[in-house]
């Protein structure tokens, strides 16, 4: 399967992205600017619900074969609208890279090959959009020179890697440098997360304070499965200086987060 070629991408800089109140662009119905292009709430809610609904009914379909009966929790997917956002701002800026280089992206990678291991039904938009972020992926990564492989940036992707449960935590700098091998993934996730930087504070990216926490939708491959991730590249505690504080926002995540008026997105 061509996906189980993908290498990992991740993002080890903090990229210029203001939150809508620093930059004055404070539509409350609006997740993320980037450039002239709108994402509003209603598109990241749609997506989302779009998962949990198709998720769901999928969940139920495989109980009633076993005859079993499905908690609500196993109901949920694991998908937020946190990764939503990361999907769409990722994507954006990185066809932005892409343009920019005049590389062709070829459309390899599709939802059924991605099912199983991103546990989202191939049908949703999701699915979609990853199959076509993985296509970008593969191409930056082949157009990018590999940066040098830090400790900072060998750490980030381990911390990131551990919350999936994919590797085990407590390992030191130099147990995840023996584990990674030569790093060859980081050093691409480095080289990708400095483009789309570069590319961020160019086309002035501002995203909504309760998404604030924006991460690059990472995948890397064990040999056995793909792992799905995500790394952030700002946050509250991150090396970024010039955001603003506001006040606690809802949670992404929050099941009372409602949707907001329509806005527009390409």
């Amino acid at each position: 399967m061509r996906a189980r070629r993908v290498i990992a991408a991740a993002s080890v800089a903090a990229l210029g992205v203001l939150s809508l109140v620093a930059c004055g662009k404070s539509a409350p119905n609006v997740a993320a600017y980037v450039g002239d292009t709108t994402y509003s709430l209603d598109r990241v809610d749609a997506i989302y619900d779009d998962v949990q609904a198709k998720y769901g009914d999928a969940v139920r379909q495989e109980a009633v074969q076993a005859g079993a009966t499905p908690s609500p929790e196993q109901l949920r997917s694991a998908v937020t609208r946190q990764d939503v956002v990361n999907l769409l701002v990722g994507l954006d800026l990185g066809k932005r890279v892409a343009a920019a280089k005049n590389v062709q992206v070829p459309d390899e990678i599709t939802p059924e090959q991605l099912e199983q291991n991103l546990r989202v039904p191939a049908s949703t938009e999701y699915a979609k959009l990853w199959g076509e972020w993985i296509d970008l992926l593969q191409v930056l990564n082949q157009q990018l020179p590999p940066a040098e492989l830090s400790d900072d940036s060998l750490m980030a992707v381990y911390k990131a890697l551990t919350k999936t449960g994919a590797i085990q935590g407590g390992m030191s700098v130099a147990d995840v440098r023996k584990a990674f091998g030569d790093g060859g993934f980081v050093r691409s996730a480095t080289a990708l997360s400095a483009a789309l930087e570069e590319e961020a504070g160019r086309v002035d990216v501002s995203i909504n304070p309760r998404y604030r926490a924006v991460g690059v939708p990472s995948v890397v491959s064990t040999g056995q499965a793909l792992v799905f991730y995500s790394l952030p590249y700002i946050n509250e505690e991150g090396p970024v200086t010039d955001i603003s504080s506001p006040d606690s926002a809802p949670s992404s995540d929050a099941p009372d987060a409602g949707p907001g008026t329509e806005g527009t997105a390409s």
